[in-house]
């Protein structure tokens, strides 16, 4: 079963979503109040976004070593669906492409299946959670979007395309002609899931604080250098 929405309602159910958006964020982003007093506030992050084929899962593992920190990536999703593993593998497969949320969730789930903002509200509830609960270095899932700005250092890893069709070539055993299509589609799904639910670009570089070429330095340089930028800025707690 297809649900089929009209110009109007489509306009409108957009609006919504996007107000809902916002009012998520802000709730969630907020300092707490005084009746909130016992809730943690917010802990100092590390957050690192990266290009297809990039290698940010090694460096933001050597940042974890460097700092002591736990590193939060593919256990988002895991915390976002409690025990429900179908709702764990929509969510996960949700998580690497832009697909057609309201038809997705009706054909594969029926009616009380998750909806859009089911997934956007999980997401923003288990990052701030982690983020409450402990510093901690967070890879992809939109995590410096959704945390406060002023308490992580916000890091994208880039690569020329070659460099990076080359390793993941490599890695996954494959053509360099299907890594480049690989490549393309996965960096275009997350473009347009990023786009859908923030309405901005991950290549903007005024989003970040830090942009590091992958080509041109060690895992353990990186590390050391997200280390460095993360002291300055006072992200990392004197000792």
């Amino acid at each position: 079963m297809t649900i089929k929405l009209s110009t109007s309602q489509s306009a409108a159910w957009k609006l919504a979503e996007r107000q809902m958006r916002n009012w998520e964020l802000s709730r969630q982003q907020k300092p707490p109040s005084a009746a909130d007093a016992q809730q943690p506030e917010v802990q100092t992050f590390v957050a690192i976004s990266r290009q297809v084929g990039a290698g940010g899962h090694e460096i933001a593992e050597r940042v974890g070593e460097l700092l002591g920190w736990p590193v939060f990536d593919r256990q988002i999703l895991d915390l976002m669906a409690g025990e429900d593993e179908m709702r764990r593998r929509l969510y996960q497969a949700l998580d690497e492409r832009d697909v057609n949320w309201l038809e997705e969730m009706v054909r594969m789930m029926g009616p009380e299946g998750p909806t859009r903002m089911d997934y956007f509200h999980r997401l923003v509830e288990v990052v701030l959670a982690l983020a409450r609960k402990s510093h901690g270095i967070f890879l992809g899932r939109a995590a410096d979007l959704i945390l406060p700005s002023a308490l992580g250092l916000r890091v994208r890893i880039i690569a020329p395309l070659a460099w990076r069709l080359e390793r993941f070539a490599q890695s996954n055993q494959i053509s360099e002609n299907e890594a480049k299509s690989r490549i393309t589609e996965l960096e275009s799904e997350r473009a347009a899931l990023i786009r859908r639910h923030f309405h901005v670009s991950p290549d903007d570089s005024e989003r970040y604080d830090l942009v590091l070429n992958r080509e041109r330095w060690t895992v353990d340089g990186l590390a050391q250098l997200i280390v460095a930028a993360a002291r300055v800025k006072g992200v990392i707690p004197s000792r």
